[in-house]
């Protein structure tokens, strides 16, 4: 498969050119990769009108996925942003109120999203025992709350796999939402390698109409490198909609270091099956190895290890400490669990290496404390409402009773414990209390 937007600017780079166009380090090698990055000029293409070397490497990504598949430069963060105003837009058009069913494990982002775009969010909530990092609807369950629901939404949103490794039962979620006349979007940031498992596990061969893949989080892209999918079995869907979605959200200078990386990418996915076949068993065999040494795991996502850590005596947190003081450092803790992401880019001798290292760690007594229920907070106002008020910060002694402006948690995991214009009550301050949130952001009444 060629790679047209790296040829472009490796042969542009042979003319040794007078850069008279942005950007201002003209190719001169401070950090050793400026002479690759360029900026929007002719023959360059323009990611949000393409028409040449951008079209042709979506095209070629498009391929490889089965749909249609649009570069993002800006993470999965301006995909979702992206993918909620076409669920807007498509309400408007439907003659509907825009209504969304989400997850409520969904990614801060989303809420930003509802607070430029101003929809309705109708939320489904994860069980008691489940982390605020997980909602693990089944077809049931939705099939239920669309029966229950009043006023239909347009589309059911959710995060799959989730922050910790869950995968959701796709195929059939669809199958509900689409006997309701319901779209279904979902946010696969951590799975776009889905696609090339032996038998595909990515959201659109499985019936979703619209999905997010961060490609940097488990391919071999540099941060920021993102896809914005579309089913083509869903017209509502038009190119120029989703490039102006796209736009709306986006820099007007989009990094071609990083549409270099999605460029080159596409080549390396030709054989990423293969390489998948090969790694996979090592890990399913690595984490069968560790469970026989006691330790235990959350998720079925194939390439994630989450770590329940306090079935083996420590926190998330102590063992995140335990592999850094030996140049190991995870993707996530928290006081429950410590998550590792690893892909055919790590080499055995690094599998090796943690497995010897989490071998070593001494078995101790279960840590019995569990984290707080989950909360169904009292919406107070709106949250675009709570973004556009007054606010201060906060010790978060001083806020039981007051409304969340913003999101308090940082990324990762990005997923909000509250919502913005939600009440912060005392069994919520205990929620962050747990997680070590120590201030809020709160609208001054």
């Amino acid at each position: 498969m060629n790679t047209p937007i790296c040829d472009f600017v490796r042969k542009y780079n042979e003319k040794y050119p007078i850069r008279m166009h942005m950007p201002g380090h003209k190719g001169a090698n401070f950090l050793g990769f400026e002479h690759l990055d360029i900026t929007e000029f002719e023959g360059a293409d323009d990611l949000y009108h393409p028409e040449g070397i951008i079209a042709e490497s979506e095209k070629n990504a498009s391929e490889l996925f089965g749909c249609p598949t649009y570069y993002c430069t800006e993470g999965s963060s301006q995909c979702i942003r992206a993918m909620m105003y076409l669920l807007v837009l498509y309400a408007k058009k439907q003659g509907k109120k825009p209504i969304i069913a989400a997850g409520r494990n969904a990614h801060k982002t989303f809420i930003s999203a509802a607070a430029l775009l101003d929809f309705d969010i109708m939320w489904l909530y994860p069980r008691e025992e489940e982390s605020y990092l997980s909602c693990n609807i089944t077809p049931d369950e939705l099939e239920a709350y669309l029966q229950k629901a009043k006023e239909k939404p347009i589309a059911v949103y959710i995060t799959s796999p989730d922050y910790l490794g869950k995968t959701a039962d796709i195929k059939e979620l669809s199958k509900v939402c689409h006997k309701h006349n319901v779209l279904l979007a979902v946010d696969n940031a951590h799975g776009a390698y889905l696609k090339f498992i032996e038998s595909s596990g990515h959201p659109i061969d499985l019936g979703a109409d619209i999905c997010c893949d961060s490609a940097h989080k488990t391919l071999p892209v540099v941060t920021g490198g993102a896809y914005l999918h579309i089913s083509d079995k869903n017209p509502d869907f038009s190119l120029k909609d989703v490039k102006n979605a796209l736009a709306l959200f986006g820099s007007t200078s989009p990094s071609y270091l990083i549409l270099q990386s999605l460029d080159f990418c596409n080549a390396y996915l030709e054989g990423y099956k293969q390489k998948l076949q090969n790694f996979l068993p090592l890990v399913s065999k690595m984490k069968a190895r560790l469970e026989e040494k006691g330790f235990t795991f959350y998720g079925d996502e194939p390439m994630k290890l989450t770590f329940c850590a306090k079935d083996y005596g420590y926190t998330g947190t102590e063992f995140a400490e335990i592999l850094s003081e030996n140049n190991i450092f995870c993707e996530f803790c928290d006081p429950d669990y410590l998550v590792l992401m690893p892909t055919p880019e790590t080499t055995m001798k690094d599998l090796e290496k943690v497995e010897t290292v989490l071998s070593s760690i001494k078995k101790k007594k279960a840590v019995k404390t569990t984290p707080p229920k989950f909360i169904k907070a009292q919406k107070v106002i709106t949250v675009k409402e709570a973004t556009l008020f007054p606010s201060e910060i906060l010790p978060i002694s001083e806020c039981e009773g007051k409304i969340l402006s913003a999101v308090t948690v940082g990324c990762p995991p990005a997923v909000p414990i509250l919502i913005c214009g939600e009440k912060i009550s005392k069994e919520v301050l205990e929620c962050f209390n747990y997680y070590g949130i120590t201030e809020c952001s709160v609208v001054i009444e």
